[in-house]
């Protein structure tokens, strides 16, 4: 029988500099991370980490996307999936949420939000 299965990790955190106006580039903000993988397998009832997904690869690939300044939260969600799936199965659905915490916006607002499944 075939299993689908998703793998993720939730809140990862980074300080870094995305955003459209010059003034987010310099001062930079908190970002929250989360990633969904999910996966069909037979696998992972072996108990072994070569058969599944392994959770230090999935920090690694947003740790290095969330080091390269863009403007849109947008486009850095694709850039983190297309890392991911250039790493893993490109068969794999990969969900990718990015909060910017306290966005230059007038008004009482806790974060931006972004969500991108490919």
């Amino acid at each position: 029988m075939e299993k689908k299965q998703t793998i993720g990790l939730e809140g990862m955190e980074f300080f870094a500099y995305h955003g459209f106006y010059t003034e987010e580039q310099k001062i930079g903000t908190t970002f929250i991370v989360d990633v969904y993988i999910s996966t069909k397998s037979n696998e992972y009832n072996k108990d072994n980490l070569n058969n599944t997904i392994n959770y230090e690869l999935i920090y690694n690939a947003v740790q290095k996307e969330m080091e390269q300044t863009v403007k849109l939260i947008e486009h850095l969600a694709e850039r983190i999936i297309l890392e991911l799936k250039r790493q893993i199965s490109q068969e794999n659905t990969i969900k990718v949420q990015i909060k910017k915490m306290h966005p230059p916006i007038v008004g009482n607002i806790n974060n931006a939000i972004v969500i991108i499944e490919m």
